[in-house]
């Protein structure tokens, strides 16, 4: 936590208010973090309500026009403010930036695989399989969140995933491609470790998705694509285990999404394209 408050407080870009969210933690934060750093920020408690309820929190308080986030295990690069307005002063078009990464894992600088690869401007099929934005590195219009709404408290993992797929249905998203935030990961403790079967949670994400009237049809044939590929590991995970209420569980979503795709006003053609009547 003080190393995360400490990379915004050295930040170049000095005109921002920091408003640190205690989500429930039994480390005597305030005390931890010295009355030196406390005359500078904006501390809240609350109970343990989870990560969406927290970020919420300090979008409801936040007074700026421009809204940023920073989980306590993450750092910001000294420049990543200075260098995102910049950024979006020059292209103001965009409503949404983030930023390269560089990770840390048990200690250890490790090198993002493919698959974690960031895309700029109309990001939306970039982001059905996995979450590619990371929070610490995003700046968001306000007028986003009236718009989108907020990190939904029902998910206590992939808010995040859910987030961002209903942002990038909406808007495109500008992508600063140098490493401004540090991810640190690896302890036992995190989140993505307490919930077995991420997936459960980006399925739901993607089920209210697919639910949506103005997603471009491609863009809904390949949300439900990603329905049917998500439910087929989490059957076969099911049916690794012997669970077999959960696998048909799993098995009538994917039967289900298939309709719904067979149904849409489309047709496939030879080269196994979509394209629309």
């Amino acid at each position: 936590m003080v190393e995360a408050v400490d990379s915004v407080l050295s930040q170049t870009y000095s005109d921002y208010e920091l408003i640190v969210i205690d989500d429930g933690s039994t480390d005597n934060t305030l005390e931890i973090l010295g009355p030196e750093r406390v005359k500078k920020i904006k501390y809240v408690y609350q109970p343990n309500l989870g990560p969406s309820v927290a970020r919420n929190t300090g979008i409801y308080l936040s007074r700026g026009e421009w809204v940023a986030f920073l989980d306590s295990d993450d750092l910001w690069e000294r420049k990543k403010l200075e260098k995102q307005m910049d950024a979006l002063q020059q292209e103001p078009e965009f409503k949404i930036c983030y930023t390269e990464e560089k990770w840390i894992r048990n200690g250890k600088f490790v090198n993002p695989r493919k698959k974690h690869a960031k895309h700029s401007g109309w990001i939306y099929l970039q982001c059905l399989p996995l979450c590619i934005i990371s929070p610490s590195s995003v700046i968001i219009h306000r007028s986003v969140f009236s718009r989108v709404g907020y990190f939904d408290p029902r998910l206590p993992v992939a808010e995040d995933y859910d987030f961002w797929l209903r942002i990038c249905s909406i808007y495109p998203v500008k992508l600063i491609r140098k490493p401004l935030i540090i991810k640190r990961g690896g302890h036992p403790d995190q989140l993505s470790k307490k919930y077995w079967g991420i997936d459960r949670f980006r399925l739901q994400a993607l089920e209210k998705m697919a639910k949506k009237t103005k997603l471009p049809l491609s863009w809904k044939i390949a949300t439900l694509k990603e329905i049917i590929r998500k439910s087929e590991i989490l059957a076969r995970g099911c049916s690794k285990r012997g669970k077999w209420k959960q696998y048909n569980f799993y098995r009538q979503k994917i039967e289900t999404a298939k309709t719904k795709i067979r149904l849409l006003p489309h047709y496939i053609d030879t080269n196994g394209g979509v394209k629309v009547k």
